[in-house]
């Protein structure tokens, strides 16, 4: 049998880690917004003597450490064969939650084929991100869709969403490495300022939701996190003079609002360019 799913990829503007010994209520708080440049996996399974779990990615064989646990967590011990085939819209480790929105569209379809709920296959991802450090809420975001302020951390009920109404045109733009997410999660030096901005930026955003409030206030994460380079801050500067501009969390790269041609001519000379615009549906299963 075979399913398949897309989840959307997710920008974060600006974050505050919660982490616990409970898994489910390990996540941030922060806001961002689901992108229409995602995931989709086709999940093929077969019965097995003994269970095998292959990914690959853009059709090339990979390791997908986070999907593969997420399979795991799902499927406990049962011997199947699963094979997942997933396309990814945007590039990885760049602040695009290309991590969470991979394993969520393959647990999502293998839900649907092993008859388990969609709320098993959130955890069972959400589990396997969180423990693995390559992300905090992207797949609780990812999994609403739309603009969204993480108002407390974690699965549900713990975990709480508030919804910002709008869609728009985003332009991204890609301008150097990759970031380790995992590598920011765990230095010390970075987290305690991470931590305090978030918490404030969070704050007052819910002060005001709306989505000029929600740029302005990652614009504030960025320059006092101490995460922005000289090149992003350039870059950020630059598009400001056509609309709105921040830094994806936790990429080397920008995402911007206004008018689209102009942005795109600007932001073309920092580096690799894609366009989109808001996921208001989150993650689901495709219908044939």
């Amino acid at each position: 049998m075979n399913t398949t799913a897309f989840a959307p990829g997710h920008i974060s503007g600006f974050f505050e880690p919660v982490f616990s010994q409970d898994l489910s209520r390990t996540g941030s708080r922060g806001a961002g917004i689901n992108i229409t440049l995602g995931a989709t996996s086709e999940v093929f399974v077969k019965n097995s003597i003994k269970q095998n779990i292959e990914v690959y990615i853009n059709n090339k064989k990979s390791n997908a450490i986070v999907t593969k646990l997420a399979i795991k967590y799902l499927i406990g011990e049962n011997p199947l064969h699963i094979v997942v085939k997933t396309r990814l819209g945007l590039p990885i480790s760049q602040g695009f939650g290309m991590s969470a929105a991979g394993a969520i569209s393959a647990t999502f379809a293998l839900s649907r084929i092993i008859g388990v709920s969609t709320n098993d296959a959130i955890r069972a991802s959400h589990f396997a991100e969180v423990q693995l450090k390559t992300g905090l809420g992207d797949v609780i975001a990812n999994c609403f869709g739309g603009v969204e302020i993480r108002k407390s951390a974690g699965l549900p009920p713990w975990g709480l969403i508030e919804h910002i109404p709008g869609n728009f045109n985003l332009i991204l733009c890609v301008l150097g490495k990759k970031i380790s997410t995992k590598k920011i999660l765990e230095d010390k030096s970075k987290i305690n300022k991470i931590k305090e901005y978030g918490r404030y930026c969070t704050k007052k955003l819910l002060e005001n939701p709306s989505i000029e409030n929600l740029f302005f206030q990652s614009q504030v994460f960025t320059k006092n996190s101490g995460l922005a380079d000289k090149h992003i801050l350039e870059a950020i500067n630059a598009a400001s003079r056509f609309g709105k501009a921040s830094m994806c969390m936790l990429g080397n790269s920008v995402f911007a609002m206004g008018k689209t041609v102009e942005l795109c001519k600007v932001l073309l000379s920092y580096g690799k360019i894609f366009v989109c615009s808001v996921d208001e549906l989150g993650t689901r299963v495709l219908e044939k």
